[in-house]
């Protein structure tokens, strides 16, 4: 396999840092200190195509693939890890609409999905089903041509802000096969939104409960069949993954190169930090950690794109994995600065904060474990 980017790869990778540099690097500690949702920004990105990575392009989408998705959100997050990863949230639905939807309704939703106009959230996980997806407890009652939808979504990126809510729903029995999937446009009455929550990290994005309460959404609102919804909600996770595991990557690479930086410029017993051969050794361990993550997540991006028969598996391998080590290294990029490193005004807190989610989200790493093991054990049985 050729690890060598194409000329239209380092192409858009050079776009994407470009925009970074420009217009997300020098406002991230601002927005997490001001809480605030880069809205414009964001939709200067979907100007520039980053709204609808892997959207087919018969309907305006970049018709990209997961490596290049990697790439861009990768060089995104060297900015602002919790901007690229709603990025990524709103790649993830746009995808599944234009995937599992039909012509009608990918002409309904994905020209605005994919200028960035409309924004999109992914509704799975509810307060009493997160691990456990396939237990969710959200209700749609089917009379005539509409669905009357009842129950609470928790934990939802872009809540409030977003125009567009991909929520999983249960429309039969308990299990797996009792769920579908709605496409909610934010003004549907009976739609509604809980405060939003303080979080560790991740303050440039907002993240509330998505209520329903008797919200009527129109059958055709359905994407596929009833009883579709589980596994259109886990093909979107797959991609999902990926691109957690390169928000992972970007933001550990800005806190690498941070302390890299500030190692040559500070002075300890009068030597530059980089002439102690201990520290040297941290960070030669971080440098060949980031390395091997960003050669597992190609990897497992291109198993994807090929629907390669383990890519599901490679996907979440490389999300544990990835998100795990990228974690570690802003960590220690912290640990190298001493004292400034615990400082706002540097950066690296507000990495080492945003990063640790990662490891929760888009199913927890204790999960992927459980689906490597799965994979494994079922080559053998």
């Amino acid at each position: 396999m050729d690890f060598t980017l194409t000329e239209e790869q380092a192409a858009i990778r050079q776009m994407a840092q470009d925009f970074t540099r420009e217009e997300i690097a020098p406002f991230a500690l601002e927005w997490d200190r001001e809480k605030h949702f880069p809205v414009e920004t964001i939709r200067n990105a979907g100007a520039l195509g980053m709204g609808a990575i892997y959207v087919r392009d018969d309907i305006g989408g970049t018709g990209l693939g997961r490596v290049e998705s990697a790439l861009i959100i990768e060089a995104l997050a060297s900015g602002c890890p919790a901007v690229a990863s709603y990025i990524s949230i709103h790649n993830m639905c746009a995808w599944m609409i234009d995937r599992f939807g039909n012509q009608q309704q990918r002409e309904q939703w994905l020209p605005g999905l994919v200028t960035m106009e409309r924004l999109a959230s992914y509704c799975l996980t509810e307060p009493g089903s997160g691990s456990d997806a396939a237990a969710l407890k959200t209700r749609a009652v089917r009379e005539g041509h509409h669905y009357v939808v009842s129950g609470q979504k928790q934990f939802i990126s872009g809540a409030g802000a977003s125009d567009v809510y991909v929520v999983m729903v249960r429309t039969g029995d308990d299990g797996p096969k009792g769920i579908s999937t709605l496409v909610v446009p934010a003004d549907t009455p009976g739609l509604s939104f809980g405060a939003d929550e303080r979080k560790m990290g991740w303050h440039a994005q907002p993240t509330r409960a998505v209520i329903l309460d008797g919200a009527r959404v129109p059958v055709a609102n359905r994407l596929g069949e009833e009883g579709d919804g589980f596994k259109i909600a886990m093909a979107g996770l797959d991609g999902g993954r990926l691109n957690i595991a390169a928000a992972s990557l970007g933001g550990a690479q800005s806190a690498f190169d941070k302390a890299l930086a500030y190692m040559g410029e500070r002075r300890a017993f009068g030597q530059p930090l980089t002439a102690f051969q201990a520290l040297q050794f941290s960070l030669a361990d971080m440098a060949a950690n980031l390395e091997m993550c960003r050669t597992f997540l190609w990897r497992a991006a291109a198993a994807l794109d090929a629907k390669a028969h383990d890519a599901t598996t490679l996907c979440a391998m490389a999300k544990r994995l990835v998100t795990d080590r990228c974690f570690d290294v802003a960590n220690n990029a912290l640990q190298l600065h001493g004292g400034y490193g615990y400082l706002a005004e540097y950066g690296i807190e507000k990495i080492v904060r945003d990063l640790r989610v990662h490891q929760i989200l888009e199913g927890t790493n204790e999960i992927m474990n459980v689906i490597i093991a799965r994979s494994l054990i079922g080559r053998t049985s």
